[in-house]
């Protein structure tokens, strides 16, 4: 049985509920789920973990929320090799733009996707929330 940690940061609620639905659908497809908000979740965990889906926001002009979150992401990614890994969030304006950034720069630190990364405008909706699940399922 695979473990996987999901590890967020929301302002709103919207990336937790996201997290939450992440982490049913990892445990629906039999693994082991933990949700962690990103100041309780360290480095050191990674090591436990067989795959690791991040969370986050847009902010400000779409960017990671970089006072806990993007040091965090940035602190782990060494670590993240060999692990399935996949990215979420919600945003309430753009298009998106800091999920590609923050795709781009995985590619860039050789943090491989396990999965298509999954986005939602606001709070998830009905399909946001199957999304999130399918995302947590492609890493158990």
């Amino acid at each position: 049985m695979s473990k996987v940690a999901v590890v967020y940061w929301s302002g709103t609620g919207n990336t937790e509920a996201m997290a939450n639905a992440v982490a049913d659908g990892a445990r629906k497809a039999g693994a082991t789920a933990e949700v962690f908000a990103v100041g309780d979740f360290s480095a050191n965990q990674v090591k436990d973990y067989d795959a690791i889906a991040w969370g986050c926001s847009a902010q400000g002009d779409e960017t990671l929320e970089e006072y806990e979150f993007e040091p965090k992401f940035d602190e782990c990614a060494s670590a993240l090799s060999g692990k399935k890994v996949a990215l979420f969030g919600s945003y309430g304006w753009g298009d998106g733009a800091w999920m590609r950034s923050w795709e781009e720069k995985c590619s860039q630190k050789g943090v491989s996707l396990a999965a298509e990364s999954v986005i939602c405008n606001e709070a998830p909706d009905d399909d946001g929330v199957a999304r999130c699940a399918a995302l947590g399922a492609a890493l158990a």
